[in-house]
């Protein structure tokens, strides 16, 4: 790096949910007085999955490490006015705990049984129910082919997901952060340790860490470094309708075929609206976004076909509904086990990654940001231990197999 370049402690590449819940950890941190610039292409957002996100918390996890983030995240949100209210204003995040509700078939019922066992033993409030139990809770749910349900009695539900991004992003510039519109176009290293970033303008900022906070394109920046991480970035559709029947009490329901819904604001006069969404079936779980503008067409087949007929299916109500608006978004999705790759990069200490989140990342941003701060000031984690998602698994290629993904 020449001597004349622009230093900070810390730089985050990426400043939507993840990238700006480090940087405020960071300097809400009372032993940190150091300078963390974030450094963001579009600070509109109109591509970031933060922005573009079903907005959605859940402890309905199979991995213990997942659940603990979830647990944590909860509080955090519940409480969202001690952490990030700036000048006495607490932010507005409408935060619904709806509940989730997951149903199993026969086959998948004992996934159901050995995950909720495992939510419960971790503190979450996941109660199962047998069909029969389903069918008087949620009057309007067709259980003729269900064994079981999961249900978040507390802790789960959705939020708005913009009002959080911003929510950390005005916190963080009020203790002293600073963004910059840039894009990083490569780490800079030295002796195995990360000395620097280069934007794509040519200038440089020498650093002592940085952050791999970049969503959908951290995969491409931290191979200017020589690390490999195995995401990619992958085009998820949300769709919205109205519907005039009585869907009273609806959670985000996951069905069987891996299509979800959930309510979307207040009843008004054409009736409830919906937001849903599905899993690709795994002959089209491969549409990957090369370019940021790919994210904004939507195929309408996708939901007529693989959100629609299933969701009418289970809700019979669905069955006569109006569609509304549709927006596309990406998944920085890992190949190896659909789990977020979190911490120090094997072989460059001094990069910490947070990628590949799989669709996680906003409701596991409040934890996620929090441990890597921990991480950067005082060498290890300290609130909540996150290295089971660690990049050493992705080195030994040993993945932390969740089976909950949506």
């Amino acid at each position: 790096m020449s001597s004349s370049s622009e230093t900070a402690d810390v730089v985050i590449c990426g400043g939507a949910a993840i990238g700006s819940s480090v940087a405020y950890h960071l300097a809400a941190d009372p032993g940190f007085n150091g300078r963390v610039i974030v450094i963001e292409k579009d600070p509109t957002y109109r591509y970031s999955a933060s922005a573009l996100s079903a907005a959605s918390i859940r402890q309905q996890f199979s991995s213990p490490v997942n659940i603990r983030i979830s647990l944590f995240g909860i509080d955090f949100l519940r409480n969202i006015g001690n952490h990030l209210a700036v000048d006495g204003e607490a932010p507005a995040i409408d935060l619904h705990e709806g509940g989730y509700l997951y149903v199993a078939s026969p086959d998948g019922s004992h996934i159901l049984e050995q995950n909720q066992k495992l939510q419960q033993e971790e503190g979450a409030d996941i109660a199962i129910y047998a069909a029969d139990m389903l069918r008087s809770k949620f009057a309007w749910l067709n259980t003729a082919d269900l064994a079981c349900g999961t249900y978040g009695v507390s802790g789960e539900g959705w939020f708005d997901g913009w009002a959080v991004l911003q929510a950390f992003r005005r916190k963080a510039r009020a203790l002293g952060v600073e963004y910059r519109q840039g894009e990083v176009a490569r780490y800079v290293t030295d002796g195995g340790r990360l000395v620097g970033v280069e934007l794509a303008d040519g200038s440089r900022i020498a650093c002592g860490a940085a952050v791999n906070a970049s969503g959908t394109h951290g995969a491409r920046l931290a191979a200017t470094a020589g690390i490999a991480i195995p995401v990619k970035s992958m085009k998820r559709y949300v769709f919205s309708f109205t519907c005039k029947g009585e869907v009273e009490n609806c959670p985000l329901l996951i069905d069987t075929s891996g299509a979800y819904c959930r309510p979307e604001g207040k009843r008004g006069n054409e009736g409830q609206m919906f937001i849903c969404g599905a899993s690709p079936p795994a002959e089209l779980d491969r549409e990957w976004i090369e370019t940021d503008a790919d994210v904004e067409d939507v195929d309408w087949s996708f939901f007529e076909e693989h959100v629609w007929a299933p969701l009418a299916h289970r809700v019979p109500a669905f069955e006569a509904i109006k569609p509304g608006r549709a927006w596309a978004g990406p998944y920085d999705m890992n190949e190896l086990d659909g789990n977020a790759i979190l911490g120090p990069a094997v072989g460059l200490p001094n990069l910490y990654l947070a990628n590949g989140f799989s669709g996680h990342g906003l409701q596991q941003s409040p934890a996620v940001g929090r441990g890597l701060a921990e991480h950067i000031l005082h060498g290890r984690y300290r609130t909540l231990d996150l290295a089971d998602l660690g990049h050493e698994r992705i080195v030994a290629r040993r993945p932390l197999t969740e089976a909950n993904i949506i």
